[in-house]
């Protein structure tokens, strides 16, 4: 694959990197005294020199004869350098930052480059906003190398989302020049049955010679999982369990072994390594989804490196993970993953292999971060109005919106409740009933039973869906977000429609984000005017908003990790078992309708 994403392309340097390490010119930098983890030979080689020119590696070894008067050299002393990470699957706007802030918090802790999925702001803004997210990252030095969002809406039929992309938006997107393959094909039930627009958008990108990710949810190892890899898709991240990673990697598959804010797969899913001799090559590092909070206490790859050497895989082997596996999976380990010659001089300097300390980056030879500071300066960037504004309800919000009628006739109601699974993506349907109360149906905290509504808010249908979600703990209180993967709509829970409305109104008035909100006073509310999606405030202040949002939720007695990001996924038709959407409850197990009441039918 052509990478555009390195300061000089190697056919333009390749005859001043040969002089470098010949010695007839001099370097523009060099590293001395490195101990170099090498992820071609999974070592660690002692007192190795780096000779850089050009924004790329000319010699590794003795470079003693590459220093030349102009030559700026770095002493490592000891400690050791690798590739930058490379996270190969995330969402962006799950950060709440524009791409830009993105960039300045993850640089700092040793990524170089990032394979955004932003299926996220295409979902309410379609292609353009997509571009307008590129145009964002391309102030940044990160190598942010995007895959064009494959299913909007991510399963046709069961939602309503701001924009629709075909096999020609696909295709036309292939063209763009910092487009690097396509985005997870979460419909899996499409390419399995054969549906030309599923298989057209595959076929779109496999003709434009670019890779496919996937995202294949099922616990289901055998034909299915055949026939999906067979399709053309490259790699899944949506491996829960160790037999299903071991499963993807043994059919050449790349299992991306997820551990994000609220997903925490590594402890389950590293066991396809340490329980199994196999060569892993096919095993990468991934975060999916990770909030602000996450990024500026814990980290972003090196905080996921720590995770697997904590879970017992070796550390070189993790950095292999998180650098030229994750290359080889986009065909770029030409130019991206290892520190050899012509390659592009993206590194860290590490003080160990433990605790994966970062001292400094570099980015195409340039010292972009060093000791946790940003040093890059990035230029402003505004999204357009239209970006702003993507709050469009039909009907003003009252809590008469939230009423749910009983049956006639009935003192109790046994109901269909999405039960969510902490720390995972799944969740459950479990059957509860309900005590008729003035012929409505209301939250029960008791059973730990909530109302939820999704309204649909970007062509203001006035399209209403309502359901119950179990797990959550909440006593008192409601919530509200436009964060509600993938149609991001607007998702509403609470014990009181008074409370609901409120909360569902303060996100209205702001122009989307999250809230929380108890007895009528709203404990806490993140903005994110940008599609609803993200802010471009800086990490730690997003932080901050986030952080007062959690004690919200612990307050109102919700004990989950990351619980936004659990509600986020209520609507997500494309993950087992019940799911929730603008247009009604969804069994994302046989894909149909059904109704709230179990005995009746859809």
């Amino acid at each position: 694959m052509r990478n555009v994403f390195c300061k000089v392309p190697l056919w333009e340097a390749s005859r001043t990197l040969a002089a470098v390490a010949g010695g007839r010119e001099p370097a523009e930098r060099v590293i001395l005294h490195a101990r170099l983890v090498n992820v071609c030979t999974a070592e660690v080689q002692e007192d190795i020199g780096v000779a850089i020119a050009r924004g790329r590696i000319a010699m590794v070894g003795d470079v003693g004869h590459c220093i030349g008067p102009d030559t700026d050299v770095l002493d490592a002393a000891g400690q050791y350098i690798a590739p930058g990470f490379l996270d190969g699957h995330i969402h962006i706007e799950s950060s709440m930052l524009s791409a830009g802030e993105y960039a300045k918090a993850v640089i700092p802790h040793g990524t170089t480059g990032i394979y955004p999925d932003p299926h996220e702001i295409c979902n309410v803004l379609g292609p353009e906003g997509v571009k307008w997210m590129m145009d964002d990252a391309a102030r940044s030095p990160l190598k942010t190398m995007f895959v064009m969002p494959s299913c909007v809406p991510a399963v046709p039929g069961f939602e309503d989302t701001g924009s629709f992309v075909g096999p020609a938006d696909v295709a036309a997107a292939m063209g763009w020049e910092r487009m690097v393959g396509l985005g997870e094909m979460m419909n899996f039930p499409g390419i399995l049955s054969g549906s030309d627009h599923a298989h057209d958008i595959v076929g779109a990108t496999l003709k434009a010679d670019k890779i496919v990710t996937g995202h294949y949810s099922m616990p289901e190892t055998g034909p299915g999982l055949n026939a999906y890899i067979a399709s053309g898709i490259r790699c899944c991240h949506e491996s829960t369990r160790a037999e299903d990673a071991l499963a993807k990697m043994r059919l050449g598959m790349y299992a991306q072994l997820r551990e994000g804010s609220a997903w925490h797969d590594l402890h389950e899913v590293a066991k396809a390594i340490t329980e199994h001799t196999v060569d892993t090559r096919f095993a990468c590092l991934i975060s999916d989804d990770t909030h602000p909070h996450t990024l500026t206490a814990l980290g972003h790859m090196d905080h996921i490196l720590r995770r697997a050497v904590e879970e017992g895989i070796d550390p070189v082997t993790a950095i292999q993970m998180a650098t030229i596996n994750t290359a080889q999976c986009y065909q770029m380990d030409h130019e991206l993953g290892s520190i050899t010659p012509g390659k592009c001089a993206d590194m860290v300097f590490l003080e160990d292999l433990e605790r994966f300390a970062v001292t400094r980056v570099l980015i195409d030879g340039e010292i972009v971060a060093e000791k946790g500071r940003m040093l890059a300066e990035l230029p402003p960037y505004a999204y357009p109005e239209q970006a702003l504004h993507s709050m469009h309800i039909k009907d003003a919000i009252t809590p008469e919106s939230f009423v749910v009628p009983a049956p006639a006739g009935k003192d109790e109601v046994e109901i269909r409740a999405i039960q969510v699974i902490p720390a995972r993506v799944g969740d459950y349907e479990k059957h509860v009933t309900l005590k008729v109360q003035d012929g409505k149906l209301e939250s029960d905290t008791e059973q730990d039973v909530l109302k939820t509504v999704v309204f649909e808010r970007h062509h203001a249908t006035g399209a209403k869906g309502v359901g119950f979600v179990k797990g959550f703990g909440i006593k008192r209180g409601a919530l509200a977000s436009t964060v509600a993967h993938d149609a991001h709509n607007l998702l509403v829970m609470g014990t009181n429609d008074a409370d609901m409305a409120l909360a569902a109104n303060t996100l209205i008035q702001c122009g989307g984000g999250m809230a929380a909100v108890q007895d009528g006073k709203v404990l806490g509310c993140a903005p994110l005017p940008i599609a609803g999606l993200m802010n471009d405030k800086p990490a730690a202040e997003m932080a901050g908003l986030v952080a007062g949002l959690e004690e919200a939720w612990k307050q109102i007695g919700c004990t989950l990790p990351s619980p936004f990001m659990t509600m986020a996924l209520i609507p997500l038709a494309c993950l087992p078992e019940l799911r929730l959407t603008d247009r009604g409850l969804v069994d994302c197990t046989a894909f149909r309708f059904v109704p709230l009441e179990t005995g009746e039918e859809a």
